[in-house]
């Protein structure tokens, strides 16, 4: 076989005709007869298919196989002309030059012919159930992650600072390259995990065993949450999916179901991948400006799956200090059928400001062991995430001998510099001062002091708020944590205080109980609203200055709670809770018949049982160092929180009996093309008389600051419910419609409508349990509304990312405008860090 090919080479290179060894090449220029190039005319040889195109300068080059004895120069608009030309010589120089000349053309008929790589696609959306690796039952393999982020184009006054110096210099002296430019590349963190991840499709569930971790330079903290989401969990490339999340943003895919929307499709090449032929297809998107990519997919010539991809995100997409992002991804196929991928690498530079330093991440994660449709039972993955005991005891020369793939030189000497780099005193200070940014809390070892922006306050009720606290880090404790503070008033001249108790009883369903009790100043206009305080400049701007208008009050707070996961996603928690409240403002109730001369009070006690559960079907929920969990990646179903209050009479001097029910629902929809939606269903009933503290008061906003769980044209303790259902709507669409319009379009704005809706009212129960004056002084009370037959309602249209963080929303009230100080328009701003 090996003497087959020279074989047959001989015997063509014997049977060529002899006048194929004599080629000839003309070339020369063709002009107009006073010299001007003539572009793209033709030089052809009559009845014949051979013939060349002048370049833009008329210059042409043409070789033919054989002699002839003419050649034929035209173009539209000039006569042709015709040249004799000799057969004896290899090369020759023919300069055309052509006169003037009318041409009729005919009538032409042009039949369209489908772009080839759209028949290709079409078959990769016929065959994407047999390739797309969610149609196997279950999966699982090793994997090996490897993170690197590094500083870049760094500015020369950057660059003297002393820290960013003495980086400089120790990657100068390990011999770390710099960039194009001469500029150092100064590594911050890097790390290394390998770990076993399963999954398991229907219905999805996944879990990642993570078995070594290694984390070199300006590492985060053991046990915190980034520390356990290096892994693959986190970084789950599937390009069958329409929709690729990256950095909080939605990619469309170029083979996703809608693919013509989005791209325009060349088809480039065919050829050998691997043992697979592929089509070469270099994807583009239609509008620049869209979240979508540029580059080259591999797609299998006999299966139509997808091989390889190598693609990057336009520079002029709709996106905020982002410089780069590109990811490459090879793939495999399974026994089964469909394919996974092998090797995927993914990059994304960020620059805040042009002439800004830059920050580059690099992640490289390399798949092998794989294993499919061998089922797991659904109990093995109700801890999506498993970090083993000993995953940060890595000895030396682990991962050296147990990574799958072999590191660069370069990329040896960034860890050896990482390495170094911790050791350095400014570095361990930049890590603590940033450990205080994040988390609010300055670590002292065994005690975290904070929250620091806690300490200093002001309010008209307590004027000068001084406050001081800490809580117990792990290095004290793993399974327990302490959180007292103490605080004083320079006005009312009162001592606050409060301390939380946490017992961390089983980790594997996260069976923790807590004990809280705290003697402090509060307002009714923010009680059972704390879900709705998302905005840290609104909390901050609702709890300082003048209070009054909230209905201020002294709390005494005691309760006892005890929370556990049932099963994947279902958290149970029941807690007893005993409260005292005493009014800063005129307030009393009738504590029986709501008769004008009989018996009232302003103080009252409660004794609550509350049962809370709550359901989050594809939330993956991370513990930290400090004994809480956290949220990680996107969650496609709706979370569900239904909460029961039992208030129990006569139990420890509690003055009242009464129930509350409450849902809520909070979901985010992906609708293509238009954006994103996010909406949230709040409702509850209170079927009980009891005073006005103790129905729900909606959450209003007389801040400049807009918050999307408030009502933000409502004032503060506007309306009070003892039944209700709210809907609030926020639909985001991201450069849709705005990188249509060539004025606007280079700003990259971004269009958002809201959408608020409210129904409830008040019983007559709960309305006569208010006197309407005073016993004593006789003086009128402050007292309440509650909503008619019409619901409030409010809209509001908003265009974000205004010098990449400011979002100004434009609101308008829809009903209830004659209300005495109501706000029928308004104008808020609100800070966004969005990419």
């Amino acid at each position: 076989m090996r003497l087959a090919y020279p074989l047959c080479l001989l015997l063509l290179v014997l049977t060529i005709p002899a006048g194929w060894a004599q080629r000839i090449t003309f070339s020369g220029r063709i002009t107009e007869a006073d010299g001007k190039p003539v572009p793209f005319a033709s030089v052809f040889v009559r009845g014949t298919s051979q013939g060349a195109t002048a370049d833009e300068n008329g210059r042409y080059q043409l070789t033919l196989p054989g002699p002839v004895d003419t050649l034929t120069a035209s173009a539209i608009g000039f006569s042709a002309v015709k040249k004799a030309v000799s057969s004896s010589k290899a090369q020759q120089t023919v300069n055309f030059a052509l006169g003037a000349g009318a041409v009729s053309l005919g009538e032409v008929i042009v039949r369209p012919h489908e772009n080839p790589a759209y028949r290709i696609l079409r078959r990769v959306q016929q065959n994407r159930a047999r390739n797309q690796k969610t149609e196997l039952l279950a999966y699982e393999y090793d994997s090996y992650a490897r993170n690197e982020l590094l500083l870049n184009n760094l500015p020369d006054q950057v660059s003297r600072r002393k820290l960013l110096r003495q980086m400089t210099a120790v990657a100068d002296t390990l011999g770390l390259d710099r960039d194009a430019n001469g500029r150092p590349v100064v590594p911050v963190f890097a790390s290394e995990v390998l770990s076993r991840f399963y999954q398991n499709n229907n219905p999805l569930r996944q879990r990642e065993e993570v078995s070594k971790t290694q984390m070199h330079g300006a590492a985060p903290r053991e046990g915190s949450v980034v520390s356990q989401v290096m892994g693959s969990s986190f970084q789950d490339w599937d390009f069958y999916r329409n929709w690729i999340r990256i950095v909080g943003k939605d990619f469309v895919s170029p083979i996703a179901e809608g693919w013509k929307f989005s791209y325009e499709y060349e088809l480039q090449d065919s050829l050998l991948v691997g043992d697979d032929y592929c089509y070469k297809i270099k994807v583009t998107p239609r509008r620049p400006q869209d979240l979508a990519f540029k580059g080259t997919i591999w797609i299998t010539t006999d299966t139509y799956a997808l091989r390889q991809l190598d693609l990057a995100v336009s520079t002029q997409a709709n996106l905020n200090f982002i410089e780069q992002i590109a990811v490459s991804q090879e793939l495999t196929p399974t026994a089964a059928g469909p394919w996974l991928p092998t090797r995927t690498r993914f990059v994304i530079s960020i620059k805040p400001s042009q002439g800004s330093t830059g920050v580059l991440a690099r992640i490289t994660t390399v798949y092998s062991g794989f294993v499919v449709n061998q089922v797991k039972p659904l109990p093995f993955y109700d801890k999506p995430l498993e970090v083993a005991a000993d995953a940060y005891e890595v000895p030396a020369g682990f991962f050296a001998a147990n990574r799958p793939d072999s590191l660069s030189r370069q990329e040896q000497l960034t860890l050896t510099v990482l390495d170094t780099v911790r050791q350095l005193p400014a570095v361990r200070s930049l890590l603590e001062l940033a450990d205080v940014v994040v988390n609010g809390y300055y670590p002292l070892g065994k005690v975290d002091l904070g929250p620091i922006l806690a300490t200093l306050g002001y309010n008209n009720i307590e004027g000068l708020r001084l406050r001081a606290g800490f809580r117990t880090s792990t290095e004290w404790s793993r399974d327990w944590q302490l959180r007292p503070y103490v605080a004083y008033g320079t006005q009312d001249g009162r001592f606050k205080y409060g301390l939380r108790v946490l017992r961390v009883l089983d980790r594997r369903h996260w069976t923790v109980a807590n004990f809280e009790h705290r003697h402090d100043i509060d307002q009714i206009a923010l009680l059972d609203n704390d879900y709705a305080l998302e905005n840290p400049l609104f909390e901050a701007a609702a709890r300082l200055g003048n209070i009054s208008s909230s209905r201020p009050l002294l709390r005494d707070l005691t309760s006892v709670a005890v929370q556990s996961d049932l099963f994947r996603g279902f958290t149970q928690r029941v807690m007893l809770r005993r409260q005292q409240f005493q009014p800063l403002y005129p307030f009393a109730y009738y504590t029986g018949e709501p008769r004008p001369g009989n018996p009232t009070r302003s103080d009252f006690t409660l004794s609550e049982i509350v049962l809370e559960s709550r359901y989050a079907r594809d939330e993956v929920l991370v513990a930290n160092n400090q004994n809480r969990r956290t949220a990680v990646g996107l969650k496609r179903w709706p979370v569900l929180t239904v909460r029961y209050t039992l208030g129990v009479n006569n139990l420890l001097g509690s003055d009242f009996r009464y129930q509350k029910f409450n849902l809520l629902l909070d979901h985010s929809i992906r609708l293509g093309q238009l954006g994103r939606t996010t909406y949230r269903l709040d409702a509850g009933y209170i079927p009980s008389t009891v005073p006005y503290p103790l129905l729900k008061s909606h959450l209003g906003n007389q801040s400049v600051f807009y918050n999307a769980g408030a009502y933000n044209l409502m004032r503060y303790f506007e309306f009070v419910s003892d039944r209700y259902a709210g809907l609030q709507l926020e639909h985001q669409f991201g450069g849709f419609m705005l990188n249509s319009l060539p004025a606007i379009r280079q700003l990259n704005w971004r269009l958002v409508a809201t959408g608020n809706l409210l129904y409830g009212r008040v019983s007559a129960a709960n309305r006569q349990i208010t006197p309407p004056t005073d016993p004593v002084s006789g003086q009128a009370l402050p007292t309440f509304q509650s909503l008619g037959r019409a619901p409030y309602a409010e809209v509001g249209y908003a265009v974000e990312n205004i010098f990449k963080i400011v979002r100004v929303d434009f609101l308008h009230r829809l009903t209830y405008r004659t209300a005495p100080d109501a706000r029928t328009f308004g104008v808020k701003v609100s800070l966004k860090f969005s990419l």
